[in-house]
């Protein structure tokens, strides 16, 4: 995808990627530091969304450093993570030898229609140049009765989470990241979460690509949701989807 082609509100993805590859050697401290751990949790959550075991093959897109791949291959699935970031995959395959870690674009992914049974993204989404494009992508490698699983920040709508929301990302988190050496990466943050569409949105725009029950969970008080729908037949489906809170 070209500089040109980026989405409204979003930066060129050479610059998107140059960043990660700048932030890479903090991304897992500043990960831990931001969700007080609890980044692990969730991404353990999105796993198990993806109902994936021994036998089942998997892509976690935009894997960064690894650990949703991480997830999956602890359930016994067989794992390929792709990012476009190849200084984030050097620190993914230390991580993880016994996943394949290649680089690739999440928006022309290098697979045959239908071929894993589970593909996630963690906290990569927003990231995309071209948001419609990365989600077909998603659901087009995935075969019939696979499963498809976003994990992402969202935007709590009702005060006081949101007064603190706020605060932490627009204030808070950009100050971490002068601390860590990369303020532009830490401002582009909080940023690239507000212009991301909120969970009715997203479950919307997924099951446009053809995936049916496409449904969401908010947990940490609303900061967080994971999305999760099934590929079905190749024509449109009705949006249909249902959130829920926990």
């Amino acid at each position: 995808m070209s500089d040109a082609a980026a989405a409204s509100g979003t930066l060129p993805e050479t610059q998107v990627r140059a960043m990660f590859d700048r932030i890479a050697r903090v991304y897992d401290r500043m990960n831990s530091v931001m969700t007080a751990g609890m980044h692990h949790r969730w991404r353990r959550r999105a796993a198990d969304l993806a109902h994936v075991g021994p036998g089942s093959r998997a892509v976690d897109v935009a894997t960064g450093t690894g650990d949703l791949a991480i997830e999956l291959r602890a359930r016994g699935a067989d794992v390929v993570g792709l990012d476009f970031s190849e200084r984030m995959l050097e620190l993914a395959r230390a991580k993880a030898p016994a996943i394949e870690f290649v680089q690739g674009n999440a928006l022309e992914l290098a697979y045959p229609d239908a071929s894993f049974d589970a593909v996630t993204v963690g906290f990569g989404a927003r990231n995309f140049a071209d948001l419609d494009r990365g989600l077909s992508e998603l659901a087009r490698v995935t075969r019939p009765g696979g499963r498809v699983v976003i994990l992402e920040i969202t935007t709590p709508q009702k005060p006081p989470l949101s007064w603190f929301f706020r605060f932490w990302f627009d204030h808070a988190v950009p100050a971490l990241g002068r601390l860590a050496g990369d303020s532009d990466a830490y401002t582009y943050l909080p940023s690239s979460v507000r212009r991301f569409p909120g969970p009715r949105e997203l479950a919307e725009r997924l099951a446009a690509t053809g995936l049916v029950d496409v449904r969401w969970v908010l947990t940490a008080g609303g900061i967080i949701a994971i999305h999760a729908g099934t590929q079905g037949p190749k024509h449109p489906a009705r949006p249909g989807a249902q959130g829920t809170a926990s």
